[in-house]
């Protein structure tokens, strides 16, 4: 993975950092999030309590994300630092880091809150070489689009924002109990919008959209990517055309930021969909996490011809 800060800048950036004015209400507790869907949560958690401040654009790869200068700063203000783990930020969290030296959310301190912890993760790799592509060993991260995973994060984020600000922990508590009721009365409906096309096999740029798929009965078959993060190469896309033929495949998801070209030569040659499906909320088409869910959902579905049309 690519870092996008050069160390040798750290120290003086860090100095920024520590000699700058705070620009949070110090009434709130400061929160950063590394990706937008955390972010949604946390914000779902802590409502007006908590200032909630997302890293990465929420069209933006959170493999490959533009860790501006300036989010030093942001870091080392911070009272909470969610991520979500299992190497998902690997390539550029940890530059940052570096430069806020912020001892409350140090590894292992109270403020920090790894998202991945406590999920059982797809895909945990059992071996690692090269030629695996950019694997990650603890497993799949894009854990979020599965909403039953988003109620353990938001217990966890909960629990940080207790451990941190107890003399607001009842306000905490009420905003989980929110979000997860919230959550299971729109699974319901989710569920029975896509009920009738569990089973159906569809196959995504990247691994973003298993738990998404897998928690509403459906099978993602392949990717574009031949490995993960390595770009479709023409052997690979050859091999897939037939492949999905073979297994009846309609739909072919990919995120906002992916290019066209490829997919679209595949959706010609399989006569499979083109469907650009956001993985993240974006605090306007989709405001919160249950908004991104929903939309989805609804996309999903009209694009294979059920009901649940995006409304």
């Amino acid at each position: 993975m690519r870092t996008t800060i050069r160390r040798s800048f750290v120290p003086l950036l860090a100095l920024v950092a520590l000699f700058s004015t705070p620009s949070y209400p110090a009434d709130e507790l400061k929160v950063v999030a590394t990706t937008a869907d955390l972010a949604a949560v946390a914000r779902a958690v802590g409502g007006d309590d908590v200032e909630v401040t997302a890293l990465a654009r929420p069209a933006e790869d959170p493999h490959f994300v533009d860790a501006k200068p300036s989010f030093i700063r942001v870091v080392n203000q911070a009272d909470v630092l969610i991520e979500g783990g299992a190497s998902l930020e690997a390539g550029w969290l940890p530059p940052l880091l570096e430069g806020a030296r912020n001892p409350r959310i140090s590894a292992g301190a109270p403020g920090r809150v790894f998202a991945a912890q406590g999920l059982a993760l797809l895909e945990v790799a059992t071996q690692l070489d090269r030629s695996m592509g950019d694997v990650h060993p603890q497993g799949n991260p894009h854990f979020m689009l599965d909403p039953v995973a988003a109620k353990t994060v938001a217990e966890s984020i909960r629990t940080a924002f207790c451990a941190v600000d107890r003399t607001r922990c009842s306000d905490y508590e009420a905003g989980l109990r929110a979000f997860r009721e919230a959550v299971d009365a729109a699974l319901a409906d989710w569920q029975a919008t896509l009920a009738p096309l569990r089973g159906t096999k569809v196959v995504t740029y990247h691994k973003d959209f298993d738990y998404f798929f897998q928690r509403f009965g459906m099978q993602v078959v392949d990717t574009l990517e031949p490995k993960p993060g390595i770009p479709p190469s023409p052997t690979h896309l050859t091999e897939l055309v037939p492949k999905m033929r073979a297994e009846q495949v309609r739909l072919i998801v990919i995120e906002p930021f992916r290019e066209r070209g490829n997919p679209d030569f595949v959706a010609q040659h399989t006569g499979a969909r083109v469907l650009v499906l956001p993985a993240m909320p974006d605090g306007q088409d989709r405001p919160d996490y249950l908004a991104l869910i929903d939309y989805d959902v609804r996309q999903v579905a009209a694009a294979l011809g059920q009901t649940g049309a995006t409304r």
